[in-house]
């Protein structure tokens, strides 16, 4: 029996008369590894978005671990729900500049989902050391190299314990031995049941760390 974690039907979005995403369906099963790649403007990241309900759309539905958002309000029970779903790591990685590593990755939890401190503070050290970057858990964004902020990054969306792990354009800042790092990385998240998709514009990396490769064209994914 499949196991769908992400099932996206006819999802679509404009932006005053101009079409962003033109009827997009995508299933991702559980533990798989989906990368989304096309051209600049195809509606990539734009899918990223709309799941992690961070971006209203039009038409369609997304479901995510069994909750299901459809057109409307971005603040409704239903995309809040949505949301401790998703783990999202931006492009420019996003950290708060005037917190600690640490600290970047224990805000979530202990300010939304109303995790005890220290119980938070534990699980972020965790997460960190897992991926390899506890002994940066004092240094500020600003200190970290762009592979160290990619990695607290990680820490940070997982750190809610998302089942879906969503990416945009992850190897931007690094060089090919930290992308390898990343694809083990990435490899070694979904063994315990976590699902990615990744948007990137590295087919090398789309292809050898993705279970399946899907193309965005005008504002659609491809038929495989």
């Amino acid at each position: 029996m499949s196991d769908t974690v992400l099932s996206i039907r006819n999802l679509r979005l404009n932006r005053g008369s101009r079409s962003i995403l033109a009827g997009v369906d995508l299933d991702v099963e559980r533990g798989q590894i989906v990368s989304l790649m096309g051209a600049s403007g195809s509606g990539k990241t734009t899918i990223l978005r709309a799941v992690a309900a961070l971006e209203r759309f039009d038409e369609g539905s997304i479901a995510v671990d069994g909750v299901t958002i459809t057109p409307g309000p971005l603040g409704t029970a239903a995309s809040r729900d949505l949301r401790r779903k998703v783990g999202m790591v931006f492009q420019f990685h996003c950290l708060f500049e005037h917190l600690p590593a640490l600290q970047n990755v224990w805000l979530a939890p202990v300010y939304v989902q109303r995790v005890a401190r220290a119980d938070a503070e534990r699980r972020a050290l965790d997460l960190m050391k897992s991926l390899g970057v506890e002994h940066r858990a004092r240094a500020f964004p600003r200190e970290l190299s762009g592979g160290e902020a990619q990695r607290v990054a990680i820490a940070r969306a997982l750190a809610t314990d998302p089942p879906l792990l969503l990416m945009d354009e992850p190897t931007a800042s690094l060089d090919p031995a930290r992308r390898a790092d990343l694809a083990a990385v990435l490899r070694s998240l979904v063994t315990g049941g976590r699902t990615l998709v990744i948007v990137t514009h590295d087919e090398d990396f789309a292809r050898d760390v993705g279970h399946h490769v899907r193309y965005v064209k005008d504002g659609r994914i491809e038929p495989q």
